[in-house]
């Protein structure tokens, strides 16, 4: 989510961290300059809690740990931090740093109308300075579709889109598969074939 711009002078890293641990708005950091977060909604929350709930189930009793909110990626390539949806970190260096994490090897982004155009083009771009990152998702809020980047070498990377008719969504990078219904759940979509797949089975 980004980001009503919200300038500032230049900061370094520990002058940001600094910043951010007592700040009220959260913000993201790039190469100096920071931006203040846009607020999300109804819809957004549900989406990244279901999320989080089915991929935290999964992990259960692996070293691998699931973080949102306010948890930040730290992109030492670009210099950024930015604050995703949702990420996973498998490498153990990654408890060493309370509030961010330099190792995710999945990062998820619900999609809004302020920050789209940002979670598809240069967010993603900076992401790919991760190496270690091998899925980027992108889960849509208006209608029920998921598009997943796979890395499938360290110069590429695979696009795949999930719809309603493929019934489960694969996330390879944690060997688990996803339900529409499950991930949409709770949530009100024009024309979503997963709610009234949902409806249906609730009648039944």
């Amino acid at each position: 989510m980004i980001a009503l711009s919200d300038h500032y002078q230049r900061l370094n890293v520990d002058e940001y961290l600094g910043l951010e641990a007592q700040s009220l708005v959260k913000h993201e950091y790039m190469d100096g300059e920071v931006y203040a977060m846009a607020g999300t909604t109804d819809t957004h929350n549900t989406i990244v809690g279901n999320i989080v709930m089915l991929i935290r189930n999964h992990l259960r009793g692996t070293d691998c740990r699931v973080y949102f909110l306010d948890i930040k990626a730290r992109l030492e390539r670009c210099n950024c931090f930015y604050y995703p949806d949702l990420l996973v970190t498998c490498d153990p260096q990654d408890r060493e740093t309370p509030t961010y994490k330099r190792f995710p090897k999945l990062i998820v982004e619900v999609l809004s109308d302020s920050t789209e155009s940002f979670d598809r083009g240069d967010k993603f771009y900076n992401y790919q300075t991760l190496d270690s990152l091998e899925e980027y998702i992108l889960v849509n809020t208006k209608s029920p579709r998921v598009e997943i980047f796979r890395r499938h070498s360290q110069e590429g990377w695979l696009f795949q889109t999930y719809t309603p008719t493929d019934l489960a969504i694969t996330i390879k990078s944690l060997d688990l598969g996803v339900s529409f219904v499950d991930l949409y759940e709770d949530t009100t979509l024009l024309n979503n074939p997963a709610n009234n797949q949902a409806d249906s089975q609730a009648s039944n």
